[in-house]
């Protein structure tokens, strides 16, 4: 990373990538392997993107990282989603709460570093 300032977005996402592996981890002991599969790759790749856009080549280089962070956040909670309406499916709200503030976070992330962008 660039720095070590305290950075929001950064701590979320690993903390959010820690709490996916341990549902995940349920998921598969329920023999829920296929979502769980999804879930993991998709919520974990947030945080990768995020970490990765802090070494952008240029503001429009961050953006498109931050994007492709909401994109996976976005797929993330479509997973977190089926396994809330399914009856066979165990689901954990704290995590889908925390995956909304991530939403949230990069949405204004974006919004800021699209009207400063050049």
């Amino acid at each position: 990373m660039r720095n070590d300032k305290k950075n929001l977005i950064i701590e979320k996402t690993i903390a959010f990538s820690l709490l996916i592996i341990k549902y995940t981890e349920v998921l598969e002991q329920d023999r829920k392997f296929v979502i769980a599969r999804q879930l993991l790759r998709s919520a974990t790749a947030i945080g990768a993107n995020v970490f990765e856009a802090q070494n952008a080549e240029s503001k429009n280089d961050f953006i498109h990282k931050m994007k492709i962070a909401a994109k996976e956040a976005s797929e993330s909670y479509y997973w977190l989603l089926l396994c809330e309406k399914s009856e066979s499916y165990p689901f954990d709200k704290k995590a889908s709460d925390e995956l909304n503030d991530i939403i949230r976070i990069l949405s204004r992330i974006i919004a800021t570093s699209k009207k400063t962008a050049v």
